[in-house]
């Protein structure tokens, strides 16, 4: 490679969804509507479970900071997509590439613990009930968010600074709309092996050592429930548990899918498109699903809404 197809990186271009300027309105009513609609029903759950007081286990602490993670993960990646079709400019400066690609990862790997830690959670009360209170005290509750703070963070901050060691070419065009780390990866000029094995290393450890303490939680889950004799106390048992097991269906699924499929057609814009449905139609979701399975959610919430209208 010629020294003179290297360049100094400024900035980079975000193609987005779809080239055609006609659709350009039409994606931003449908991305504005969805990312409003996340962030008022996550922070209505996040209200529900901090005033009321019935709400103050620890299967809703994990649900209130889910909640706040959603927020977080989508608002890394939709305003400044709206903000470059609204100024019709596909522009994102280099720092705000990578700060923007650092706080993708760090609420990416959070959702995984923390569906891992609600998984956990589940686990602990249907298949060791009278235990509960002491295995899930408040103190252990903390100690799971906290490490998975630190774990997402220190793993986020290593793959940024993977990223920062490349050299780019004078192709910039990112055809995605927001910085996806492999997407930045494959417009260096300079070798990525390095940072592939960092980045399918992390993948590996901490998406799929999450990924297998729900398989394990759920299969002990459901060994306990066969075991239930009433077909009521099953129904009870399995009702505890099957927003978690919605909410996890559909965020890895998803995810997988995105992955699965891009690699099998190797489009970067397919890969694009599929990608919304885990950064921002399963967040949307998810305070849908917990409010409309769980009695106890929309309790607080018709609570919520009876203050507002007094």
């Amino acid at each position: 490679m010629e020294l003179e197809n290297y360049t100094h990186v400024s900035e980079f271009f975000l193609l987005g969804l779809s080239k055609e300027p006609e659709l350009q309105p039409l994606i931003f009513g449908l991305f504005l509507s969805m990312y409003l609609i996340t962030v008022f029903g996550n922070l209505l759950i996040i209200l529900a479970v901090s005033l009321d007081s019935h709400l103050h286990t620890p299967m809703y602490f994990f649900l209130a900071n889910l909640s706040f993670v959603d927020i977080c993960f989508t608002s890394t990646t939709i305003p400044k997509m709206l903000q470059n079709i609204h100024t019709q400019s596909k522009v994102i400066t280099y720092r705000a590439c990578i700060t923007q690609m650092y706080f993708f990862i760090i609420f990416a790997i959070l959702d995984n613990f923390l569906l891992a830690a609600m998984a956990y959670d589940r686990f602990v009360a249907i298949c060791h009930p009278l235990h509960y209170m002491v295995i899930m005290n408040s103190q252990l509750c903390g100690l799971l968010v906290m490490i998975s703070w630190i774990m997402s963070s220190l793993n986020s901050l290593l793959q940024s600074l993977m990223v920062l060691r490349l050299s780019f070419c004078s192709v910039l065009e990112i055809p995605h709309f927001f910085c996806e780390i492999n997407q930045v990866a494959r417009l260096a000029c300079s070798d990525t092996f390095l940072n592939d094995i960092v980045l399918y290393f992390a993948i590996g450890l901490l998406g799929g050592g999450p990924l297998t303490g729900i398989l394990y939680s759920y299969s002990k889950i459901v060994s306990s429930i066969c075991g239930i004799p009433s077909i009521q106390g099953k129904y009870k048992a399995f009702s505890t548990c099957a927003s978690h097991l919605s909410v996890v269906s559909l965020f890895y699924c998803t995810g997988l899918g995105v992955y699965l499929s891009s690699a099998a057609s190797l489009s970067s814009h397919a890969s694009a498109i599929a990608s919304v449905m885990y950064t921002v139609v399963t967040p949307m979701l998810n305070p849908f699903i917990y409010s409309l399975r769980n009695k106890d959610i929309k309790s607080a919430l018709k609570k919520i809404i009876g203050m507002v209208v007094i």
